[in-house]
C-alpha cells in the first residue's frame, strides 16, 4: 500500500512538472538543457517512470520559478523511503528492469540475501541502532526480492568474488543457509551466478559493487556503490565503460557449472562447521 502511494505521489510530481513546463512555454528539450539532463529524461520524469535527483529538482524550481515546490516534494518522498538517499532511484529502477547484471566483491547482493544474512550485515554496520531500525532495513531489503518471484522477472546475472562465499557473515549456520539459498535459485534457473576466483588477483571494478540495468523502453543505466555512498550513472559513454568492466569480470570468472559446485562446496563446509560448534 505504501509503495502504491509513493508511486502515485511521483506520478503527481510528473503531472505537475508537465503542466508548469507547458505553462512556461518550454519543450522537454529546452527544459532539459537548462537543468542539465536530456529532454528524454524530462519526459520520463513527467511519466513518473524516472525520479529526478534532488539537485535536478532544485534546478527545475529555479527555471520554472515555482518557489521550491519540486524540491520540497522530492525531499518529502525521499524522506519517506526506507532506503539510503543514494539508493532510492536504484530500488525503483530494479522493478522496471528487463535485465540486471551485478558484481558483488565482498557481500552477497541484497536481492539474494536471506533475512538472517541481511540482519547480520545491517547490525555490523549499525551496532547502536534500535531493533525497530534494524527490522525496517532488513524488511525493505527482503521486500525488494519480490521482483525475482514475479513471472516477468528480469534476467539476473551475478558475478560474485570468491571472498563473498568464504566470509562467515552471521556465523557458519547463517552462511550455510545463505549459500544454499543461492544454489537453490541457480538450480531453479531464476538467476545465473558465476564466481570470480581469488587467484584472479587484480580485476575490473575493484573499487566497489557494480550494477547494470537494462529496460524495454529506457536507456540502460549503471550503479556503483562503496561503503558510504552510491552513484547512478546515466551518461551513455560512462555506462558503456561500466558494461565493458562487467564483461571483463565475466571473462575472468569460473563457468556457471564450476561456480555452482564451489558455492555448494562452501555451503557444505559451513554446514559441517555449524554442526561441530
Amino acid at each position: 500500500m505504501a509503495k502504491a502511494r509513493n508511486k502515485e505521489a511521483w506520478e503527481f510530481f510528473g503531472e505537475l512538472l508537465r503542466e508548469l513546463r507547458e505553462a512556461a512555454d518550454l519543450s522537454r528539450n529546452e527544459l532539459g538543457a537548462r537543468v542539465f539532463v536530456s529532454g528524454t529524461y524530462i519526459g520520463l520524469f513527467e511519466q513518473g517512470v524516472r525520479k529526478p535527483q534532488l539537485d535536478v529538482a532544485k534546478l527545475i524550481d529555479v527555471v520554472l520559478q515555482t518557489g521550491g515546490i519540486f524540491e520540497r516534494t522530492c525531499r518529502k518522498l525521499i524522506d519517506g523511503s526506507p532506503y539510503a538517499v543514494y539508493f532510492n532511484d536504484v530500488a525503483e529502477l530494479e522493478t522496471q528492469a528487463t535485465k540486471l547484471c551485478e558484481f558483488a566483491p565482498t557481500v552477497v547482493p541484497g536481492l539474494l540475501q536471506t533475512a538472517d544474512y541481511a540482519r547480520a550485515v545491517t547490525v555490523a554496520a549499525n551496532p547502536f541502532a534500535t531493533e525497530e531500525y534494524i527490522e525496517e532495513k532488513v524488511s525493505s531489503r527482503i521486500d525488494r526480492q519480490v521482483i525475482l518471484q514475479d513471472a516477468t522477472r528480469p534476467e539476473y546475472w551475478v558475478v560474485m568474488h570468491e571472498n563473498t562465499l568464504l566470509t562467515p557473515v552471521g556465523g557458519p549456520e547463517v552462511m550455510a543457509r545463505q549459500l544454499e539459498h543461492i544454489a537453490q535459485l541457480i538450480r531453479q534457473r531464476w538467476i545465473l551466478v558465476t564466481v570470480l576466483p581469488r587467484t584472479t588477483g587484480a580485476h575490473a571494478s575493484m573499487n566497489g559493487t557494480l550494477k547494470l540495468m537494462e529496460f524495454a523502453d529506457q536507456p540502460p543505466t549503471a550503479y556503483t556503490e562503496t561503503s558510504f555512498s552510491g552513484t547512478l550513472l546515466d551518461d551513455p559513454a560512462v555506462v558503456k565503460k561500466a558494461q565493458r568492466a562487467y564483461d571483463l569480470l565475466r571473462v575472468a570468472a569460473l563457468s556457471p557449472e564450476a561456480s555452482l559446485a564451489l558455492i555448494e562446496s562452501a555451503a557444505e563446509d559451513f554446514r559441517r562447521c555449524a554442526s561441530t560448534t
